[in-house]
């Protein structure tokens, strides 16, 4: 196949959504395709959080890697789920912040 763009999923909590969205905007300008996770502008319920992060885990399977956006090195327990997802479904993972990493 000719040269495909790589697919990128960005990973990590809402609390650094400004983070994620310069992420997105630098790796799409660099010509990776990017999927990254849902926004919502409201409080969401339990069960939309919960389909929301079944459906970031089918994200992480179209994606050929993962960057972990964590400032501070802070990663929450969604985010480690999805860490191990990655790995244990082969996809590398690199992180924003590799503090102790």
């Amino acid at each position: 196949m000719p040269d495909l763009p790589e697919i990128v999923c960005i990973c990590g909590s809402t609390r650094f959504v400004d983070e994620m969205r310069a992420a997105n905007r630098d790796l799409t300008l660099a010509g990776v395709i990017v999927v990254a996770p849902g926004e919502a502008d409201e409080l969401i319920t339990n069960e939309q959080k919960i389909a929301l992060g079944t459906l970031h885990l089918r994200k992480i399977d179209l994606a050929d890697r993962v960057l972990v956006v964590n400032p501070g090195g802070y990663i929450g327990e969604s985010t480690s789920r999805e860490i191990a997802y990655a790995q244990a479904t082969g996809r590398p993972v690199s992180f924003t912040d590799p503090s102790d990493r």
